[in-house]
Order: structure tokens, then C-alpha cells, then sequence
């Protein structure tokens, strides 16, 4: 691998590590239009692993901001990311495929504006692992599927 290729491999890696932390952060966030941006034109999202929903990108930023109401505060964490890039003899491609663990704890909405010394602490822990293949596109690294599988999730 010459120097310039190994130059591009770690841009390609960071780029790519960037969009999967924007796609924690957009979910976090509840901002939906970032969101559907971080994906490639035929980009695919699939929740059915947690229970939720399977589609295009833009169905399913639809259905997160309606079921997010539900979880006004909420930060999920997405670590262990394991990166593969394509090898086109030993240059990189224009495809990536990201294993990476996630733990999940979310608020639930609170009836009344109720207010206490736990009004931060988690209703719900989820974890598992995403699974993503992401494009290289015109604009950079987009996702072109991600995959959730939950492995455990605990409610209070």
C-alpha cells in the first residue's frame, strides 16, 4: 500500500466514523431532515430488530419523530466500531460496512409536568448492534442501509 492509498483508507475511516456518530446525534437530537440527509438516495433503515419499522429512509424518519415524542430525552451511545472497507486490490472502493455496538437509555414523557429528584434517570436500556453499509457519493460517505439488532433491553 502506497503512502497515498494508506492517506485515503484513514480519511475514508474517519469520514465514515463521522457519519455514524451524526447519525446518534440526529437521532438524539430529533432532527429528522439531518437525519434523512446522512443517507444515499435509496438509503434503507430497518428497526424491525427493536421492534419498530423497515423502509426507506425518509418513511422511517417519519415514523422516529412520532415515536421519539415518546422519549423526550434520550442519548444513545454507539461504540466498538468496526470498519471494513471494500478492497479493489488493495485501493479502497466506494462501499463500507460498520459493525457497532450500541447501548440506549431513553426518558419517557412525563404526565403533568411532574418534577423529582429522578426526572433523569432512564426509563427504558437498550443494546445490540448496528449494522451499516454505507456508499460513497458525491457529497461524501452516506448510509445506504443500517440494520438494528437488539440484543437486551430493560424498562423501570
Amino acid at each position: 500500500m502506497t503512502q497515498r492509498v494508506a492517506l485515503a483508507t484513514v480519511m475514508d475511516r474517519l469520514a465514515i466514523d463521522d457519519v455514524i456518530t451524526e447519525y446518534a446525534v440526529t437521532v438524539d437530537d430529533g432532527d429528522w431532515p439531518a437525519y434523512e440527509a446522512l443517507f444515499a438516495p435509496e438509503g434503507r433503515a430497518d428497526y424491525t430488530g427493536a421492534g419498530g419499522v423497515e423502509g426507506p429512509a425518509g418513511e422511517v424518519a417519519r415514523w422516529l419523530t412520532g415515536r421519539m415524542r415518546l422519549f423526550p430525552v434520550r442519548q444513545h451511545l454507539i461504540v466498538n466500531r468496526r470498519i471494513d472497507l471494500q478492497d479493489l486490490g488493495g485501493y479502497p472502493g466506494d462501499r463500507a460496512w460498520v459493525r457497532a455496538d450500541y447501548v440506549s437509555p431513553m426518558r419517557s414523557a412525563r404526565e403533568g409536568g411532574a418534577s423529582g429528584a429522578d426526572d433523569t434517570a432512564p426509563d427504558s436500556v437498550s443494546g445490540g448492534r448496528y449494522t451499516f453499509e454505507l456508499d460513497r457519493t458525491d457529497p461524501g460517505w452516506r448510509i445506504r442501509t443500517v440494520t438494528v439488532h437488539e440484543k437486551w433491553r430493560r424498562t423501570a
